[in-house]
């Protein structure tokens, strides 16, 4: 099997049971954006010894995939109910964020993205994840969306945070404090 196919030339795709849509539509454009979201989850793993953190990220990045097919499938498809993501990952996610947040030291500061490179590139996996939940918040006011997707991505964004500290505190590297420069 090719893995060209030559179809989306013409600056078009197709959704799941054949939709085409132009390239640049919001659709599109948050289905991509999760899949940039994914691909960052699956570098900073690459980096992660710790087994426990690194069966999280692979989760995450499975839910991932579950987010992409939901978006892929238009509600009127038949099949669209077996592509839509259930509310149990976002009361996962809650769970983890508990139970890692347990191990971090208490937050005195804004911290700025950083420490170990695994941590760093876990708050531009936050950062991203942000910006797909604006895209399927910006598709969800004009086309219908699972609501759960929005919630998922938000709650994704906080565990984010939480992964990236709890990889730089295994590291035991410190994490970077905001300084202000405003009155400098």
């Amino acid at each position: 099997m090719k893995i060209y196919t030559k179809f989306g030339d013409s600056g078009e795709t197709a959704l799941y049971g054949g939709t085409r849509l132009g390239k640049d539509e919001p659709r599109i454009e948050a289905i991509g954006t999760v899949d940039e979201l994914n691909a960052y989850i699956g570098y900073a793993q690459t980096l992660v010894s710790d087994a426990d953190l690194s069966k999280l990220m692979a989760r995450i990045q499975n839910h991932l995939f579950d987010v992409g097919a939901d978006l892929a499938t238009p509600a009127t498809h038949t099949k669209a109910s077996e592509f839509r993501i259930p509310a149990n990952f976002t009361a996962e996610m809650e769970i983890a964020i508990d139970t890692l947040s347990a191990e971090l030291p208490p937050l005195t500061n804004f911290i700025l993205p950083g420490g170990c490179t695994a941590g760093a590139i876990l708050h531009i996996a936050r950062v991203v994840c942000r910006r797909s939940e604006r895209c399927v918040v910006r598709l969800a006011r004009e086309a219908e969306v699972n609501p759960e997707i929005i919630r998922s991505l938000n709650r994704l964004s906080d565990l984010l945070f939480i992964l990236a500290r709890a990889v730089n505190c295994r590291a035991q590297t410190p994490e970077p404090i905001w300084e202000s420069q405003a009155n400098s």
